[in-house]
């Protein structure tokens, strides 16, 4: 278990390093294009997603999301202390990894985002980010585990892009950017509203993935 929480921490870290990191440097670069600065965090974010999945994937599964994790859970695939654990070690290394992306860009240590990201819409874009991602790895599990890793970098790389709210789809991924002021950030006032969409998507995606790969053929 201590090998699996660490994984899960580290793993966490060095993704949320990735997606903030790679924010602050195409802000930097993009000289105040923000479709050129997202797209450079779009791309190390998915190609990042791809490496640490392969990584850590045979010590912990990967998670490095709670809402991957409460998926795992609801399936009786891990057991509820574990899932308990999981999170809290993903908490912990997302916010570490966003500390870690200020210290390499000389950015103030502690910082609070003012970047809201309000409405109905947003909140709904995470439900679809969410049960997209879900999806994504409940179906290759079933089909093509090998894959995952791949599917899942390929899908968030897509969902920056076609989800209003550029896809988060993490509840630890939510907490630790509101602790950012920079281009990957979200004020803590839309924190709540991207959770409770995270947790809906998921929970949706359980559900009717399950029903779907159901051993007998649906109607």
């Amino acid at each position: 278990m201590m090998r699996r929480l660490a994984a899960e921490t580290m793993g966490t870290a060095l993704l949320l390093a990735i997606v903030v990191g790679s924010g602050i440097m195409g802000a930097r670069l993009a000289a105040g294009n923000d479709g050129i600065a997202l797209l450079g965090n779009t791309i190390a974010t998915g190609a990042g997603l791809i490496v640490l999945i392969h990584l850590f994937g045979p010590i912990s599964g990967a998670h490095f999301n709670p809402a991957v994790t409460l998926a795992f859970w609801m399936r009786g695939e891990i057991e509820r202390p574990a899932a308990i654990r999981y999170a809290g070690a993903q908490f912990l290394g997302a916010v570490t990894g966003v500390w870690a992306a200020h210290l390499m860009f000389a950015e103030p240590l502690l910082q609070v985002s003012t970047k809201l990201r309000d409405g109905p819409s947003q909140g709904f874009a995470e439900f679809v980010a969410t049960f997209g991602l879900i999806g994504t790895i409940l179906g290759t599990q079933r089909s093509r585990p090998e894959f995952t890793p791949v599917a899942v970098g390929l899908y968030i790389t897509a969902a920056y892009w076609f989800t209003a709210s550029t896809s988060f789809a993490n509840p630890a991924v939510t907490v630790a950017r509101s602790l950012s002021d920079t281009f990957a950030g979200i004020a803590p006032a839309s924190v709540p509203l991207f959770i409770a969409g995270q947790i809906a998507g998921a929970v949706t995606a359980v559900a009717f993935f399950g029903w779907l790969f159901s051993k007998e053929a649906p109607e």
